[in-house]
């Protein structure tokens, strides 16, 4: 591989998400993409990965697929981990680490792989390894097809840079991103949360709303590798494809820390102008004015957060509010307990599969626009 060649382009999603992220990758004008367990695929050369990078929403981490061959013995692995232009990727004055992991393979002892790999690697590009390196190669071993790659991204990519507070159980904003797109969001419409938390949701929607990179104020591991071109990425970043919302995205939570948190989260984001947030009960929630759009939220749900006997009148109080007071908005809701869906009395749509999150297995149901 070289710094010109196309390669494949690994982009990580939520398990159970993978279709969602393949309909962002697929709306951003990233060619071929296929959507694979636990992700989508593309082809591409730097340029597509430090795009995937600053644009992608719900991508996890973006890997850089280096190298594939079979390995059945580790004389052969240490063969073709030496066969790879490893200079063409990575420097000889950034320090690097190796992970592995394997699967049905008879190469099984992932240490030990990892330890071949590393060692391929110092005796191709004089790098050193340590443990703490920000940039990472992952090998993988999986029916004896060996797969070396490059996590590009660095820090996960739902770090988007802003949200220094954060409430109990938080949703991470890759999946929140792929949620709003599930509900069908674009950023055409206003969005409100009646128990924001943390505002992720909110922010989530005002980026998208206003056109805003999810990348635009973070660094990544790519900018360690051999073949990052500043001069290029400057000019990739410095695009400005910003716009003024259409409608503004609202934010309502009973607990004042969590209206604070999110304010000054929102100011991090640069969406303060773009959000509304403010401190009020479930049964005090009205429309903001204008045209209705999505009502998005992640209630708490027993193992997760509150008393689980105080959770239905919860959850009956916001169906009765929804139905009575939002006719024309759609709903979409975030849960682990199907039972306290039911319990608000919406019109549910059919749901997908659940998804991991926080150690649960979460599910979004989704109403059609609510009748009058």
């Amino acid at each position: 591989m070289t710094t010109h060649s196309e390669f494949e382009i690994f982009l990580a999603a939520p398990p159970g998400l993978e279709a969602a992220l393949h309909e962002e990758v697929r709306g951003k004008g990233f060619k071929r993409p296929r959507t694979v367990p636990g992700g989508v695929v593309i082809r591409g050369g730097w340029p597509e990965v430090w795009r995937a990078n600053l644009w992608l929403r719900g991508a996890g981490r973006v890997l850089a697929r280096i190298a594939a061959f079979r390995a059945t013995h580790f004389a052969q692995l240490d063969a073709l981990a030496h066969g790879v232009d490893w200079a063409a990727v990575l420097r000889r004055d950034v320090p690097f680490r190796v992970e592995a992991s394997c699967t049905a393979s008879r190469l099984f002892h992932s240490d030990a792989v990892a330890q071949r790999v590393a060692t391929a690697i110092r005796d191709r590009t004089g790098a050193r390894d340590a443990p703490e390196a920000a940039v990472t190669v992952r090998a993988r071993l999986e029916h004896d097809l060996c797969t070396l790659s490059v996590d590009t991204s660095g820090e996960l990519l739902h770090r988007r840079g802003y949200k220094e507070a954060v409430n109990a159980a938080p949703m991470r904003e890759t999946m929140a991103a792929l949620f709003l797109g599930q509900c069908g969001f674009t950023g055409g419409e206003p969005v409100l949360d009646p128990m924001c938390g943390s505002g992720t949701f909110v922010i989530e929607a005002a980026e998208i709303a206003a056109r805003l990179n999810p990348g635009r104020n973070r660094h990544f591991a790519f900018e360690q590798l051999a073949s990052f071109d500043a001069e290029a990425w400057a000019r990739l970043r410095a695009v400005r494809s910003e716009r003024p919302p259409a409608a503004p995205c609202h934010g309502r939570d009973r607990d004042a820390g969590a209206i604070a948190m999110s304010l000054a989260n929102a100011a991090r984001a640069g969406v303060t102008g773009h959000t509304a947030f403010r401190q009020g009960t479930i049964s005090e929630l009205l429309p903001p004015e204008g045209p209705p759009g999505l009502v998005i939220c992640n209630p708490p749900y027993g193992t997760r957060l509150g008393d689980p006997a105080a959770l239905p009148p919860l959850y009956r109080t916001l169906g009765q509010v929804l139905r009575g007071r939002f006719a024309g908005w759609r709903v979409g809701l975030v849960t682990s307990e199907p039972r306290l869906a039911r319990a608000t009395g919406l019109p549910w749509l059919p749901t997908a599969a659940p998804v991991p999150h926080g150690g649960l297995r979460v599910t979004l149901f989704r109403t059609a626009p609510l009748a009058g």
